[in-house]
């Protein structure tokens, strides 16, 4: 409990400046330009098995699987950030069509939200197991951290 004498220094942050606002969408575009969206995912499949599938196109960032966030379920597709933009083309060439844990998967370059433009209204989803990747190596090195199944390699 406070004291009557003591004072309560409240923080807030200021609103984002546009010059914010155009570094954080350049920024979000290069990454989406690195990335890829994959479709017809297992929904038994894990961050570190899509890396293993992945990871022979190029060096992976991480990969995303995406959640419902009302069920918990999974949604049956990924995204992968990849270190070069290179491996984009290359993952949509030599993966696209090809059998993963049993189905056949659709590779394609992620497309970049832009602000205010919604395909529904509100939030509708949420995402889980995003897995940093280990650098070039076939495995991950790291361990799993946090309640809500996120996976960062440390490399």
């Amino acid at each position: 409990q406070q004291q009557p004498d003591e004072t309560t220094e409240v923080t807030r942050s200021a609103p984002e400046t546009e010059e914010e606002r155009a570094a954080r969408l350049a920024k979000q575009e290069e990454i989406d330009g690195r990335s890829i969206y994959v479709g017809n995912v297992d929904y038994q499949s894990t961050p570190e098995q899509l890396e293993e599938f992945f990871h022979v196109v190029g060096v992976i960032e991480r990969v995303t699987i995406l959640f419902d966030r009302y069920s918990g379920l999974p949604k049956g597709y990924a995204y992968v950030e990849f270190e070069k933009t290179e491996s984009v083309e290359r993952a949509i060439e030599d993966l696209h069509g090809k059998e993963f844990r049993g189905r056949e998967i659709r590779v394609s370059a992620k497309r970049t939200n832009l602000p205010g433009f919604k395909k529904r209204g509100g939030f509708r989803g949420g995402f889980r197991g995003a897995f940093r990747g280990s650098r070039g190596s076939r495995g991950p090195r790291g361990g799993f951290r946090g309640a809500r199944g996120t996976f960062r390699g440390r490399g």
